[in-house]
């Protein structure tokens, strides 16, 4: 999978929580047996009105998006079912980064993104970023008032940059073996390949206890 080091981009919102992945990608399209083509399909039933026009109304829709690659939404995005396929539809629409904030809830603390949409991204080399509230409330404010921002993203820094009149720079955490797979564009296979001569050697020793038996 692709690697992903320091990506600049313009901001697209979603100001909702609990975006679910059949608002992310709906069942219907769920029949390919390809992995390609979904990104017309991201948020469908928001993006498009009854007769297959764009709906004017939905943020991403508009002029001030277009060529957003960027996300940034409510805490628990990615929640219901397991499907893959709501990864695919982000990336393929342009998304390189999704953010959103956690949430404190007593002595709680809930995740910006559900565990599977999580994982799934990371086999995917979708980075999602977690933040606290307030600065995801800075943030939206701040693509409010200036129509049009755009966003640098530093893995290796672990830091967000948004671009203003003033420049305003948020850090977030990650966790070291995720951002290193993610820097090296590394998936499930992609990782086990790094011991390969290790499970050479195994196979052929097995091999040669077996054929003594």
């Amino acid at each position: 999978m692709e690697s992903f080091k320091v990506h600049r981009g313009v901001v697209g919102v979603v100001d909702r929580a609990n975006v679910d992945t059949d608002l992310i990608i709906p069942k219907q399209f769920l029949k390919s047996i390809k992995r390609t083509g979904f990104g017309e399909a991201l948020f469908f039933d928001w993006r498009y009105q009854k007769d297959g026009s764009p709906d004017p109304a939905f943020n991403l829709n508009t002029p001030r998006f277009s060529g957003a690659s960027i996300l940034v939404a409510r805490n628990n995005f990615g929640c219901g079912s397991s499907r893959e396929h709501a990864v695919w539809a982000v990336m393929q629409y342009g998304f390189k980064a999704v953010i959103a904030p956690w949430q404190k809830r007593g002595d709680a603390h809930v995740p910006a993104f559900a565990d599977i949409f999580r994982n799934n991204s990371i086999n995917n080399g979708l980075l999602t970023i977690e933040i606290s509230e307030a600065e995801v409330d800075e943030i939206f404010k701040a693509v409010e008032a200036a129509g049009r921002l755009e966003m640098t993203i530093d893995l290796p820094k672990q830091s967000l940059t948004l671009h203003g009149a003033t420049e305003k720079v948020y850090r977030f955490e990650i966790d070291p073996g995720v951002k290193e797979r993610l820097l090296n564009g590394l998936d499930e296979i992609g990782l086990t390949l790094r011991h390969e001569a290790d499970i050479t050697a195994f196979e052929k020793g097995h091999n040669v206890q077996m054929a003594a038996r």
